[in-house]
């Protein structure tokens, strides 16, 4: 297995970790390996209709372990954390997009646009590298997914 940067280790885990995810009634909605500090971590995102409990988490968490440690697609050591997306999940992949066409959300910019770095709307469609955003006073934004920090559920909150 090729052991390069972040890349790879997610696809890999992603994949093996999909079919568990499956046979525990989950889906997996995301997959991080990052360092934090002097430390990595493998973080395992999942989801299901009404959402997700500790117990799931759990059962995740050691279903997943044994087979990880025989594929080893991870040279050094790490956490692996698995968990919920939170009601705050970001939107990454185009079927996140897709589902939540509708749904409130919050966008942040790497650079301003129009002296603002967030903006807060209704996401209106997504086509794979682009979102339509749907503002308060109605006007629409065409934003390039490339030009954001992150997008994600939004619930008004803050």
């Amino acid at each position: 297995m090729a052991k390069g940067k972040g890349g790879n280790v997610v696809a890999a885990v992603r994949e093996l970790a999909e079919p568990i995810a499956e046979k525990l009634g989950l889906e997996i909605w995301d997959v991080r390996f990052l360092k934090e500090g002097a430390d990595w971590f493998l973080r395992v995102f999942i989801d299901k209709e009404g959402g997700v409990n500790i117990n799931d988490c759990e059962n995740m968490s050691r279903a997943l372990d044994a087979p990880l440690d025989e594929l080893d697609p991870i040279e050094q050591s790490y956490c692996l954390e698995v968990s919920s997306p939170g009601i705050e999940r970001d939107l990454t992949r185009p079927e996140h997009f897709e589902k939540f066409i509708g749904a409130d959300i919050k966008v942040k910019f790497i650079r301003p646009v129009d002296g603002k770095r967030e903006y807060c709307g209704v996401l209106e469609s997504s086509d794979g590298s682009s979102i339509v955003l749907r503002l308060e006073d109605g006007s629409a934004m065409n934003i390039d997914k490339k030009e954001t920090s992150f997008i994600r559920l939004d619930d008004f909150d803050d």
